[in-house]
């Protein structure tokens, strides 16, 4: 029989392997809607195209913290209510390792506009069938999943 002492050194132990051997980045985006049912959408200067807000989930973050610090940082959004995972997606395009956690949200508010920056170029809340021609092909898939029942993808 192992000792507590032997078990927390052998845990700890194959953490760190796991952490070079199976390593994976997780990231957190949300579709959030406001009371007109209009998405909110986010333009960065360093990536073509608009996006559900969201970003990386930090070492020692859980996900919901995350979203709730990508929310604020991005558009000024402070979430009112849980919201619901709407799916865990691999995310082949960004690497072989990473995965994201979309949630949807509905109850919120905006405690400011987001004025652009170095890493956000625009902000904005869109009707679903009016989206600016330049949105991503995930953003468009994610959003059909939620609003039309389009079979939900295993990718992001």
């Amino acid at each position: 029989m192992t000792s507590t002492f032997t078990n927390r050194l052998m845990q700890g132990a194959l953490h760190q392997y796991f952490r070079f051997a199976r390593g994976m980045t997780m990231g957190v985006r949300a579709a959030v809607f406001d009371a007109d049912g209009r998405v909110f959408l986010v333009r960065h200067t360093y990536v073509p195209g608009w996006y559900l807000p969201g970003g990386g989930v930090e070492v020692g973050e859980d996900a919901l913290t995350s979203l709730r610090r990508e929310l604020e940082e991005e558009g000024h959004i402070v979430l009112e209510e849980p919201p619901r995972l709407h799916g865990l997606y691999f995310n082949r395009r960004a690497s072989r390792r990473d995965h994201v956690a979309l949630y949807v949200a509905h109850r919120h508010r905006q405690t400011a506009p987001r004025a652009p920056d170095r890493e956000i170029a625009a902000t904005g809340y869109f009707a679903p069938d009016a989206l600016p021609e330049d949105a991503t092909a995930a953003t468009r898939a994610r959003l059909a999943e939620i609003l039309n029942g389009a079979p939900v993808s295993p990718f992001w």
